[in-house]
Parts: structure tokens; C-alpha cells; sequence
């Protein structure tokens, strides 16, 4: 039975959400989206003393178990009640998509097919790529890894722009001011122990039991990689937060971090949101929920022209009521809600994610103008860059199915593979006995008792080819979306997998009896033994891997380069009075896990918006 116990703090919020702004209702700012970067730059703005209006298209399921437990983050991604179904595209190639093993189809009776051989009459619908709409966006159904960048990933912004506040070293104090650390000492330099989100660890005293196999499979990577396997007890518990100068190039176990409590409680936006509607100090936050931004608005009369003849973002036009996207699979066709507006005084800021940011800046006129002519959307500003650079991790894994089940806790190692371009380290993986092979309604297959997984994330990718590009003017309709995986040197990429998955196997044969000898399902069935060739292994990573790391879409770039989107203020370039803040923004994927960057960026996009304002001499 689905939870829906609501406290009477998200009552009122609702209540307050329900209010329908007229037309004349204005705020300073509007926040469209309220995910890693949009909910913690409103609740900033209001705590600042700035009206601001943050915008959801979905509800609050902040005390619902399945999202408030961190543990339960597969039910989560997997509920209709806060789930958007996006189908997306790999490739050009409908042949190479139609191979990969959870392509999901429409059966017409309501369920869904997954799989290579589908009934007669269903029709495809795609690789799914599930987001959440709801108070707190993604963090609210991910797994809550919380990772940072290689250093390089935040200094390609100071590369490109030319504004040093993006450099590593500053980039850090962002982490601190956001996090409330629970797991290292209080007043270590590299963390925060007084803000907003919650970040712990697991026990991994499990490591210290020579006898179990996931303990000799971890001294077998140790080996493997170049560390100290009498160490690997110690080595598990490593800060994955560290900070210094050759960490990028440090291969070790770490301890996984999550943005969650010691408690096992999920910590994200949506707790700093309720904690800014609660607080005595009556900050002035409105939180609109059930609503769906359908454009920004903006005034491009005779009179705005005399200020500098650039468009300016004055509201945004809404439409309200439940599921009223096409991407909600609780969506009824036809249905629409009542449209109003509701206006900006300062800025208007469109948090909305990869997918959906760059759909609201096309329906608003900004965006390429061909693209725009297509679909009749009047131009307010021609940025081509809007939609494309989309990119991801490419993730993938290797499933075995023990003779007995493999007792182990999780394996958290960071390493580089012989073949990486750099020194640093290109893969993040996670080992234990568990499965996961990417998303589809109703993911992940359990194989029993006895499986044993280890995932991948493939940090770096050489190739940022991805698009997503309107399919109609209807801001109710998803758009197209292609991630072009592999497009550029795509083989380099393929042979980097292959060669981690080369160094996790020959781990396992190291797990012993009851449980060894391991049966590989993927990427090589019967394993390498079973004479399955790195090419052969490259070709199934191609076909199977998966993603749900989408950035880069409303890019930050310099002034020279015809295809950024943002400056490196977040600011939409051509326009006044409106900026994107969220993952769309990062100009490459940041590191394995965009969801603790993206809140690190949203407390400096806060920072420089109320520096612009102070520097406007506007009292708020």
C-alpha cells in the first residue's frame, strides 16, 4: 500500500502551495524546480530576506517512508508517485538501441514488456531514464552517493571563462558550508559540520573477517591495484570527501558517503526547504507544488529596448494541477489545468534538470532559432548551445551468481585503468551482493541468493555528443533525447571498461570456497575463461551500458564559444533577469556522482546572485 501520511507542516506548505497567484502576484525571485540546484538556492534567497517563489512540479513526500528511508532508494525510483518516464536514445542507430537488453514496451494493457522479443502489437517506448518529481527532485530517489570532482572538472569553468571563484581550491568551501558531517571528527579542514545536509558512512568492520569472501576478493583488489592487502581492512574506511593535491590520482578503497544521516535518513533539499518554511523567522519562501512551468515570460516591448534593447525575464507562465506531463505515468490524456502568471521583480532562475531546463528556455524563444522556427516559438535570443552538449557516465556491471551466496559488505574502490589518458583515476565501482544493470519499470532482476555484482561508473567520458531537442511546442510533451553514447572516440572509452572489468574478475577468483567458482552472467558468460576477447567485452559495454548522470545541456562557457548557454554567473547569456542553475550547467559530467556538486554549485550560484543584487543597491 502506497504511504501517504502527510505531517501538518507539509499541509500547510500545501495549503500555502494550493493559493493560485494572480497575474499581478510578483515575487523578487522565481525558482522553477526544486532538485539539488533549484531547492537550496530558494530556500538561500529567502533566508537572504529576498520573496521568493520556488516552483514543484510535483508534491512532497518528504515523511513518506520510501523516500525518507535511504535505504529504500529502489522503491523510490521505481514509484508512480513521484516517477517521470523519460525513454531515451543511445545512438543514431535504431538498430544498436533495439539490442539493448531493457528496451521497454507498451503492451496496450497497461504492463510493460522489457526485453529483445516483444509481444506482436507493443510498442516501443525506449530505454527508460527515470527523475522525480517531487519537493527535493532527484535527491529524492537516488541512491544518495555523495562524491566530488576531479579538480580539473571545476577549473575547465575557470579555463573557459576566465573567473577564478570556480577554481578547485574555492570550489571546496562550498561542500563545507553545505554539509553537516557525521562521520569524521569535528573540525577536520575538509568538512562542514554546521549546514544543511547530512552526509555519513556505513560499517565496514565486516572487513576485518579474513574468512568471509567479500574480505578476500577486497585483499585480491588490493593486490591488484597496487595496495597493501594486509591494509585493506583499514583502507575501506578512507574519507571518499578527502581533499589534497594528488587525490585525483590516488587509487584506494574508500568508505561510500551518502547524503544521509548515521540514522539512515535521507538528507536533501526537500529537509532544507520544510526547515525554511518552519523557521521562526518567518524567511519569505512560497513552495507552489502540482505546478508546471510552461514558459519564462519575458518584456521585449519599445520600452525595455531603451534600456539596452535585451530581452528581459519578467514571470513565468504556469499551469496548474497533478501530472499534467506527459512524462508522469499517472498523466491522463487531454488533461490541463487552469494557466496563469505570476511574476519576478529580480530574476527568474530555471532549476528544472537537463531534460527540463533547456525544454523551458526552447518554449520561453531561447534556444537554437532553426529549432524554434520549426515548432512557430517566437525568438527571443538564438543560443544554440541550448539542448545540446548533453552527457553522462557511461555505467555498466559485471553479475556473477556464487556457488553459495558471497558474504561480504560493499566494496568501494576509486582506481585507474592502464589505458586512461591521464594519471588520474577513471573508475568508480562498487562490489557486493547485490544487482543492479541499469533502469526499466520495475528495476533490479534478482538473481538469487548467491549473485554478486560488481557496478561501474566510467568517470571522463571523451564524448559529450547528446541532445535534447522539442518534439512539439505542447510544454506538456517530453522531448526528443539522445545521448549519443560512444560518439567520439568511443573505443578508447569501451577499452578503459574492458580493462576494469579484466582487473574486478580476476578479483573474484580469489573468493574461495563455499562460494568460488563464481559463474559470470556479464559481460562475459562463464567468464573470461569462456574465451570472451576484450573486443567482444567492449561490444557488450556498447550495447548495455546505461546512464542517470544526464548534465551539461545549458553549458557554462566563455564568451568566445557560439555554443555556451550560461556565463560563468549562471546567467543566460543575450537575456536579463534569468539564469539556469542545476546540472545543466556543468559544462563536462562532474566526477562519478553529480547530486553533492550540483548542491555545491547551487550554494554558489546563491552567493552570486546576492552579490549581483547588493551590488544593485536594492534593499531586499
Amino acid at each position: 500500500m502506497r504511504y501517504r501520511l502527510l505531517s501538518a507542516l507539509v499541509a500547510s506548505a500545501a495549503a500555502v502551495a494550493k493559493a493560485a497567484p494572480a497575474a499581478t502576484t510578483t515575487y523578487d525571485y522565481i525558482v522553477v524546480g526544486s532538485g539539488p540546484g533549484g531547492g537550496p538556492l530558494a530556500a538561500d534567497l529567502a533566508r537572504a530576506g529576498y520573496s521568493t517563489l520556488l516552483i514543484e512540479a510535483g508534491g512532497d513526500e518528504g515523511d513518506n517512508p520510501t523516500y525518507a528511508d535511504i535505504g529504500n532508494f529502489n522503491e523510490a525510483a521505481n514509484d508512480e508517485t513521484t516517477r517521470w518516464d523519460f525513454w531515451v536514445k543511445h545512438s543514431d542507430d535504431p538498430a544498436r538501441d533495439l539490442k539493448f537488453q531493457h528496451n521497454t514496451w507498451d503492451t496496450g494493457d497497461g504492463t510493460f514488456y522489457v526485453g529483445l522479443d516483444p509481444p506482436a502489437d507493443a510498442k516501443l517506448l525506449g530505454i527508460q531514464y527515470p527523475r522525480a518529481a517531487v519537493l527535493g527532485g532527484c535527491a529524492m530517489h537516488n541512491a544518495g552517493v555523495c562524491s566530488l570532482p576531479a579538480d580539473d572538472d571545476w577549473d575547465i569553468i575557470v579555463k573557459k571563462t576566465g573567473d577564478k571563484s570556480w577554481a578547485a581550491e574555492n570550489m571546496r568551501q562550498y561542500l563545507k558550508k553545505i554539509e553537516k558531517n557525521e562521520y569524521r571528527p569535528a573540525g577536520e579542514a575538509a568538512h562542514g559540520y554546521d549546514g544543511w545536509l547530512a552526509t555519513s558512512v556505513a560499517d565496514n568492520s565486516w572487513a576485518k573477517n579474513d574468512s568471509l569472501p567479500g574480505t578476500k576478493i577486497l585483499k585480491e583488489l588490493a593486490r591488484l591495484t597496487g595496495q597493501d592487502p594486509a591494509d585493506a581492512a583499514n583502507l575501506v574506511n578512507r574519507d571518499i570527501l578527502e581533499e589534497g593535491k594528488k587525490v585525483d590520482e590516488t587509487t584506494s578503497f574508500y568508505n561510500m558517503a551518502t547524503h544521509a544521516n548515521s540514522k539512515g535518513k535521507r538528507s536533501s533539499p526537500n529537509n532544507y526547504i520544510r526547515a525554511t518554511l518552519a523557521d521562526p523567522a518567518k524567511y519569505p519562501l512560497t513552495v507552489k507544488l502540482h505546478t508546471l512551468v510552461t514558459r519564462v515570460l519575458f518584456d521585449t516591448t519599445a520600452a525595455n529596448a531603451t534600456k539596452g534593447a535585451v530581452p528581459r525575464a519578467i514571470g513565468v507562465e504556469l499551469m496548474e494541477g497533478a501530472s499534467l506531463y506527459k512524462a508522469d505515468p499517472k498523466h491522463a490524456a487531454g488533461t490541463k489545468g487552469p494557466v496563469s502568471q505570476v511574476l519576478a521583480a529580480r530574476e527568474v532562475i530555471v532549476s528544472g534538470g537537463a531534460f527540463n531546463s533547456p525544454q523551458i528556455l526552447k518554449l520561453s524563444g531561447v534556444g537554437p532559432a532553426a529549432e524554434l522556427a520549426k515548432f512557430k516559438i517566437p525568438l527571443v535570443k538564438d543560443l544554440p548551445g541550448v539542448g545540446e552538449n548533453l552527457g553522462d557516465n557511461y555505467e555498466g556491471s559485471l553479475l556473477a551468481l556464487g556457488a553459495a551466496p558471497v558474504e561480504s559488505g560493499l566494496i568501494t574502490l576509486l582506481f585507474r585503468t592502464p589505458s586512461a589518458p591521464t594519471k588520474k583515476r577513471n573508475i568508480y565501482t562498487w562490489c557486493g551482493a547485490f544487482s543492479f544493470e541499469g533502469f526499466w519499470p520495475g528495476f533490479p532482476t534478482y538473481h538469487g541468493p548467491t549473485q554478486y555484482s560488481c557496478a561501474m561508473v566510467h568517470m571522463g567520458p571523451k564524448s559529450q555528443a547528446g541532445s535534447v531537442r522539442l518534439l512539439s511546442a505542447d510544454p506538456q510533451d517530453k522531448p526528443d533525447i539522445n545521448f549519443r553514447f560512444f560518439e567520439h572516440d568511443g573505443d578508447k572509452d569501451l577499452h578503459e571498461l574492458a580493462e576494469a572489468a579484466d582487473i574486478l574478475r580476476e578479483a573474484w577468483k580469489a573468493a574461495g570456497a563455499p562460494v568460488a567458482p563464481l559463474a559470470e552472467q556479464h559481460p562475459c558468460l562463464g567468464g573470461k575463461d569462456a574465451k570472451c576477447t576484450d573486443a567482444a567485452q567492449a561490444e557488450y559495454f556498447k550495447l548495455q551500458a546505461y546512464s542517470h548522470h544526464a548534465t551539461s545541456t545549458c553549458a557554462i562557457g566563455g564568451d568566445d564559444d557560439k555554443m555556451a548557454v550560461l556565463d560563468s554567473k549562471f546567467r543566460v547569456r543575450g537575456v536579463r533577469g534569468l539564469r539556469v542553475v542545476d546540472a545543466s550547467a556543468f559544462p563536462v559530467v562532474p566526477g562519478a556522482f553529480p547530486s553533492c556538486p550540483t548542491m555545491m554549485l547551487s550554494a554558489k550560484a546563491a552567493e552570486d546572485i546576492l552579490a549581483d543584487a547588493k551590488k544593485e543597491g536594492k534593499a531586499c
